[in-house]
């Protein structure tokens, strides 16, 4: 009787259809990069209603991106030893409960720490939705669409986060940018839980919490030290001594990966040429891109005199154009090839931030927001595709979760201490000046320095990235 039910549970347990588990990991992943960008509008309300800080605000930002690009290493290696559906369900779990405590929050000290906490969820969520769909679909044409399709609802997300954040901040409060995922995860978490499959390629090695630890304190105090420079200076003892303490934490951090048996980042994966090129590509676009929602949606409001919902519909032509790349990239990758489409992603977007560097406080619509941000976000859209398909498809099935969380990792992480070098240059610019001139002059020198880095990459893709997508002995 026992085997007679395990044979009819089978069918629906084991083998959810395709389209499913594609619908469940994009959900999971939208609102993951949806909550990096959907508090942009927000900030001005959020300073108001908790009186923070220009700093604070910031960490609004930073607090989660540092908390999720840190722990997303521990988050992969935990879905390949424990089960990624079930660490899919604790991630979206802690991510969700976090939604409500920030929306909540009655003091500052209370939202930076929920966002921290959310970041953390995102953290242990966000790989195992690559990995669940990457295990899924074979390698080939299909799994690349499939993988075009998460990309494209990522980048919707983080596009989408402008027109839901103002929509919600104009029509309730900045409280329900957070609490919307309340209800939104619940639904998710419930379908995940009855549908999606156990599975886990592990051996039952330990986790490496202390590698984990010391990964994300020294990003975070680098990313302190970075944000410390526009109130103190590069010189200051205050910014000083947590940029050479968050280096000193990332050197013994590679140390203590260098040595310990069950290692978070196995440093041999590196020598995989699809793995660290796509990473270190994958770092500067994020440095980059990462900070292109921010500055639009600062400039829209404090300078142009948008409502946080005219902001947020300003950006809604550039959320289409991303989705747009993504849905093309695998179509082009199959021709081309997966680095030349990166190339030529990357360098679209070089040509939308040159554009909007030449911003003005007086433009109009077209050439202020509108045009650059779509070359910024088609380009966007075009180069992920083919940087995630390339780092996935170099390594082993049982380092595929560390591997996708990697890939999340490089791009957040660049997204965050990109934010705070940018912001930094943006404000020393300014001067703190508050007029719509200086302003102005402070987020163009963002944009500038954000062509830079993407030029950069351009030259790193086309030398360093493989031609094509196969796996690679270490």
């Amino acid at each position: 009787m026992v085997d007679a039910a395990e044979m009819t549970r089978t069918p629906r347990r084991t083998s959810p259809p395709t389209w499913l588990v594609l619908a469940l990991t994009c959900a999971g992943q939208f609102l993951v990069v949806l909550d990096v960008s959907v508090v942009n509008v927000a900030l001005p309300s959020m300073r108001s209603g908790l009186g923070l800080s220009e700093q604070g605000l910031q960490w609004v930002v930073n607090a989660y991106a540092i908390a999720f690009a840190g722990f997303m290493l521990l988050g992969g290696r935990a879905g390949d030893l424990y089960g990624r559906k079930r660490m899919f369900l604790v991630g979206l779990g802690l991510f969700t409960l976090a939604s409500l405590a920030g929306g909540l929050a009655q003091a500052e000290w209370q939202l930076l720490l929920a966002r921290a906490v959310q970041g953390l969820g995102a953290a242990v969520l966000a790989p195992s939705t690559l990995t669940i769909l990457t295990a899924s679909v074979p390698e080939g044409a299909a799994r690349a669409r499939a993988i075009g399709t998460w990309t494209a609802v990522g980048a919707g997300g983080g596009a989408a986060g402008g027109l839901v954040g103002g929509a919600l901040v104009e029509a309730l409060s900045w409280r329900w940018v957070l609490l919307i995922n309340v209800p939104v995860g619940a639904v998710v978490l419930c379908a995940a839980a009855w549908f999606l499959t156990e599975g886990r390629a592990g051996d039952g090695r330990r986790l490496d919490l202390p590698g984990a630890v010391l990964v994300t304190a020294g990003l975070g105090t680098l990313a302190y030290g970075i944000s410390q420079t526009e109130a103190q200076g590069w010189t200051a003892r205050a910014t000083l001594l947590p940029l050479l303490a968050g280096a000193a934490l990332i050197g013994l951090f590679l140390a203590v990966e260098a040595r310990t048996a069950s290692p978070l980042m196995p440093l041999g994966l590196l020598r995989l040429r699809s793995v660290s090129s796509s990473n270190v590509a994958m770092f500067l676009s994020g440095s980059a891109m990462f900070c292109m929602w921010f500055f639009m949606t600062l400039y829209a409001q404090n300078v142009l005199g948008y409502t946080p919902l005219e902001a947020g519909l300003a950006l809604v032509p550039s959320s289409l154009a991303v989705v747009l790349g993504s849905k093309l990239a695998p179509r082009l990758m199959r021709p081309v090839g997966p680095r030349n489409v990166a190339v030529l992603g990357t360098l679209i977007a070089v040509a939308g931030f040159a554009w909007q560097s030449a911003m003005t406080p007086d433009a109009a619509y077209a050439t202020a927001i509108l045009f650059p941000g779509i070359l910024m976000m088609l380009g966007a859209g075009l180069a992920a595709t083919p940087l995630a398909s390339l780092a996935t498809s170099g390594a082993a099935p049982q380092e595929a979760g560390l591997v996708s969380g990697l890939v999340n990792t490089s791009r957040t992480m660049g997204g965050s201490l990109g934010l705070a070098v940018l912001s930094t240059l943006a404000a020393a610019r300014s001067a703190g000046s508050t007029t719509p001139q200086a302003l102005t002059e402070g987020y163009a020198l963002a944009f500038r320095v954000g062509a830079g880095v993407l030029a950069a990459g351009v030259a790193l893709m086309w030398l360093w990235l493989p031609r094509e997508a196969k796996p690679e002995e270490p």
